[in-house]
């Protein structure tokens, strides 16, 4: 269902994929950790200002999404806003941080908590800054 919402989002500009489960979505594409290959993914995601803000929960799973721990590897990324594509460089927010963001994250969407419930690992939140393509 992934490939077919980014090959939709990606071809539209975002006319189709834009929106679900009421929040807003974006593609986002990190660099593949071992294999060194893009990969996309469309994630719902929060605006903080010009930051990004998005959650790897993987529907709570007990292991990390695979485009968070590309990330971790590789924080430098690359996102599509509808039609607007630019670089953004990503952090796991820090405990302090987690703790403000994460009620506004259920506030966005009431299934991070049942994905929270699923799983003993703290789901990160990842910000994803805008960085300079030079």
């Amino acid at each position: 269902m992934s490939s077919l919402h980014r090959v939709l989002y990606r071809g539209t500009r975002g006319a189709v994929g834009r929106r679900l489960v009421d929040n807003d979505m974006f593609l986002l594409t990190t660099t593949g950790r071992r294999s060194g290959k893009q990969h996309t993914v469309p994630l719902l995601y929060l605006r903080d200002g010009e930051r990004l803000v998005v959650i790897a929960s993987w529907g709570g799973r007990d292991v990390h999404p695979q485009w968070y721990l590309n990330l971790l590897a590789n924080p430098e990324a690359n996102v599509q806003v509808l039609g607007d594509r630019w670089p953004v460089v990503a952090t796991t927010a820090p405990p302090d941080e987690r703790a403000i963001w994460w009620p506004k994250v259920l506030d966005a969407y009431d299934g991070y908590a049942i994905y929270e419930s699923r799983t003993d690992r703290e789901i990160p939140v990842v910000f994803l800054d805008p960085r300079d393509s030079e």
